[in-house]
């Protein structure tokens, strides 16, 4: 069923300054859906003009499918290649041994939790590692085919006037962080930006490994500041940093974990850029050298913290729209609420991150 999201954008839209924009987006899987949502709705505002774009695992593919939709065919184009990569997806998904049956569906819904085809994926992970469960060189990545699918790399590699991208990957064995630029941009930058050491086998890439970018940026800003570029600084956020609840079974504690590490290095980030801010308001930080950046989000944690790990690798397409409709709406809200901050302060609260 498709629930393509409405154009809410008239009301934001009358009258606005043009304002440029860097986009940071966060990896989670399946959840990437949201970001799509999100993506879409800032395409209906003709006064964003979009700079650049950090992204890690869904994030940055997200990230390389906008930039190159983008380039190919303006906002229409961008919003083309996502519905077509996500589409895709959803086909794929449909195939996989993954998929919940209708039974499992209705008692359950979109959690996998109690799945027998999940378990038994669960399980297989904690005792077999990828390279034991297939010692040949190649590596079945269904993954790999929808990206080769859905993307002309080498056409967004040339485009000197696409937007500047940034993609995030974790060296393995010097266990510090590799940013691919748009120049260096391949599907194997994109694998490894989404390799995640207990699935896959570590991706190489002229002779270093790469494992899930998230380790040490999820997704990283350092990027979109340190060059010259637009002040403001979105963030789609798919992560929970809070959550009510103790986590008690493994599935639960192995995703609060994955939430606590994916998300350290962005609050490190944040707590950075906010002690410098301070610094500047005080009037002790000389400019331009140093200047003002402002922060901004995109979240739903209500809704998003309901999800447990088992949904990150649900390719539903009903899920899947369903994400893709929260993310429109969280951003809907963002531009109803906070966008009139853009280019003049912050409208992320960063004490929440420190």
């Amino acid at each position: 069923m498709d629930i393509a999201p409405q154009n809410l954008a008239s009301p934001v839209s009358q009258s606005r300054e043009t304002r440029r924009i860097n986009l940071a987006l966060q990896g989670g899987g399946t959840h990437g859906a949201f970001t799509w949502g999100a993506l879409e709705r800032l395409l209906d505002e003709d006064w964003l003009d979009f700079d650049g774009m950090s992204g890690t695992s869904a994030g940055a593919i997200n990230a390389a499918i906008f930039a190159l939709g983008l380039s190919q065919g303006g906002r229409a184009g961008a919003r083309d290649a996502m519905e077509k990569f996500w589409r895709n997806l959803g086909t794929t998904f449909a195939m996989s041994p993954m998929k919940a049956s209708p039974m499992e569906k209705a008692l359950w819904g979109w959690d996998l939790s109690y799945s027998m085809a999940w378990n038994a994926f669960e399980a297989l992970t904690r005792v077999a590692s990828p390279y034991q469960l297939n010692p040949f060189p190649m590596e079945f990545n269904p993954l790999r085919r929808a990206l080769e699918n859905s993307l002309d790399l080498k056409h967004l590699r040339e485009d000197k006037h696409a937007m500047r991208l940034f993609i995030s990957a974790t060296n393995v064995r010097t266990g510090k962080p590799k940013v691919f630029r748009r120049e260096e941009l391949t599907v194997d930058a994109l694998l490894a930006s989404a390799c995640l050491p207990n699935v896959f086998k570590a991706v190489e890439i002229d002779g270093e490994a790469y494992w899930d970018g998230g380790y040490l940026g999820n997704p990283a800003l350092w990027p979109l500041y340190h060059e010259r570029s637009a002040a403001d600084i979105i963030l789609v956020q798919l992560n929970p940093l809070y959550r009510e609840e103790i986590p008690t079974t493994v599935s639960d504690i192995m995703n609060r974990l994955n939430e606590i590490s994916f998300n350290a290095s962005l609050m490190s980030e944040m707590r950075a850029i906010d002690f410098v801010q301070r610094l500047l308001e005080g009037g002790r930080l000389e400019q331009p050298r140093y200047r003002r950046i402002f922060l901004h989000a995109i979240e739903d944690e209500p809704k998003m913290s309901k999800f447990k790990l088992s949904t990150k690798f649900n390719g539903d397409w009903d899920f899947l729209q369903t994400l893709r409709q929260y993310g429109h709406a969280a951003a809907d809200h963002f531009l109803t609420h906070s966008s009139a901050k853009l280019g003049r302060d912050s409208s992320l609260d960063i004490q929440r991150y420190l």
